[in-house]
């Protein structure tokens, strides 16, 4: 970047995760989230003074805890604080949200479909602790900078920036358990790539993204998000858990069957008696990949909704924010083919 270019100013939250862990020393790779200390932001951010070389950063303390441990109701706190950050300094170029790896794209997913702020949102982590030798904490952080702060990453919706890569957060997904590569976006691939000497984008999603979507969460309690629950397929399986699903009072279960998604007949029979009870039910697949096409939902639910591509997890955040909206299984199923 030019001297002469005045820096982006990027606010950066931190929420914990394993990008802000600290372990007893620097091999401890796995161990230290048995120690279960993290930095907070400003604390994580004093270990990267290269990042005021790339950016104008303002820290903005959430929690430090590990992505566990996030739940629906920070969502909703996460996106009024982006919404109120943006109201208050409007000066603003970009967010970067530092997160744990476990929930990053159930995070990231949530606010590309809720946030109104026109500003790019930056979702990063890492897979080794920043106290680890060779961690990769440091460099996401300053890429992640980069691309909040590029006109490039504009109009994008919220972004996953780990390794390098710059993935869609309705595309992306974790998929290596210690890997730095670990986040993939497996049917067409990154977005992008954030490099030393600039931010490039390849390619541009085309599904509605924030902030041009319907859903407004602003103002909204977490017991205000309807139950959503996920099922699983594997071969033997009964369908006890949907049953209990609802009977613990789920609006929606999203059923994560086998490729291109079927169930076993267990699960088809306690189907029927949740669709009876009124619950909807949408059929993903549990493989992480592909569509789910209609013809499979038809076989196998009654009156089905069909996850297209989205992960299970993902179609959960959707089904929560769709029915907020409406019950009818043809608005839901638009939403489903539009997000």
């Amino acid at each position: 970047m030019s001297t002469n270019t005045p820096l982006p100013r990027i606010a950066v939250i931190g929420t914990g995760g394993t990008i802000s862990s600290v372990g007893r020393h620097n091999l401890e790779l796995v161990e230290y989230i048995t120690l279960k200390r993290k930095y907070d932001v400003h604390e994580l951010l004093a270990r990267v003074p290269e990042a005021d070389r790339v950016a104008n950063v303002v820290p903005i303390p959430y929690a430090a805890v590990s992505s566990t441990s996030i739940e629906p109701g920070n969502w909703l706190e996460l996106n009024e604080r982006i919404h109120s950050l943006v109201e208050e300094d409007p000066d603003l170029d970009g967010i970067v949200l530092t997160h744990g790896t476990a929930t990053l794209e159930e995070t990231a997913y949530f606010l590309g479909l809720t946030l109104k702020v026109d500003r790019p949102v930056v979702v990063t982590g890492a897979q080794r602790p920043a106290s680890a030798l060779s961690t990769d904490a440091f460099l996401n952080i300053v890429n992640a900078l980069r691309v909040a702060g590029s006109e490039a990453a504009r109009g994008l919706g919220v972004l996953v920036m780990l390794n390098d890569e710059i993935h869609a957060a309705r595309e992306v997904a974790k998929t290596s358990t210690q890997r730095l590569q670990t986040f993939r976006t497996p049917d067409f691939g990154a977005l992008g790539q954030a490099d030393a000497d600039g931010v490039n984008i390849y390619r541009h999603p085309v599904r509605r993204r924030a902030p041009d979507t319907e859903f407004d969460v602003r103002g909204t309690a977490a017991d205000e998000l309807p139950r959503v629950d996920v099922s699983l397929s594997y071969a033997g399986a009964d369908g006890t858990d949907i049953d209990a699903y609802v009977a613990a009072g789920a609006k929606g279960i999203v059923v994560a069957g086998f490729a291109p998604g079927l169930n076993t007949k267990g699960q088809v029979a306690a189907i029927e008696r949740a669709h009876e009870e009124g619950v909807v039910l949408v059929q993903s697949s549990r493989v992480g990949s592909g569509r789910v096409p209609p013809l499979a939902g038809d076989q196998q639910l009654p009156d089905p909704v069909v996850a297209d591509n989205l992960t299970p997890w993902k179609a959960r955040i959707l089904l929560m924010l769709g029915l907020r909206e409406s019950q009818d299984r043809d608005e839901l199923r638009r939403m489903f083919a539009t997000y």
